[in-house]
Formats: C-alpha cells, structure tokens, sequence
C-alpha cells in the first residue's frame, strides 16, 4: 500500500501523476517557476503556491510558508511541523 495522503484508494498500485480523483483538483500551473515549490509533507510532489494558498493548503510555521500538494498533507504537518521541517 503507497504511504500517499492524498492515495483514497486501497490498492498497492498508487501512481501520483496518472488520475486525479473526481472533486480533486490540480495544484500545479502558476505565473512561472517561482509559484512552484515541493511539498514538504509528499515529498517530489509538485505545488503551485498561489493555488495552494486559494485552498488554504499552507502552513506558517517558525517565520516560514510550507504549501502542501493535497487536503491529507495540512493535517500531517500539523501533528508534527518539526519532522517535515528540519534537514
């Protein structure tokens, strides 16, 4: 099983890029590359800043804005904000 928070299904075979779930929508687009960043939680999944935040899908935490790829990933970071935060 993918260890995906934004996988809703139940079977091992989760490919992140492939579908997105009807309801779901597509963080990444943005005005260029400096709206890109990667979300801390999922790691090498790719988020749109600006659309992260029209969501609501960001943190701040110790003077920094951490944007998150999906809804499960807020929740996560907010259990615990330094495991996702430090090198």
């Amino acid at each position: 099983m993918s260890d995906s928070c934004c996988n809703t299904s139940t079977t091992s075979d989760h490919h992140h890029a492939a579908t997105m779930p009807t309801g779901s929508t597509n963080l990444l687009g943005g005005t260029g590359a400096d709206d890109l960043t990667e979300c801390v939680v999922m790691k090498g999944s790719t988020v749109s800043k600006a659309k992260a935040e029209a969501q609501g899908l960001y943190r701040d935490y110790n003077g920094e804005r951490y944007w998150f790829c999906c809804a499960g990933c807020a929740p996560r970071f907010d259990a615990d904000p330094a495991a996702y935060t430090t090198a």
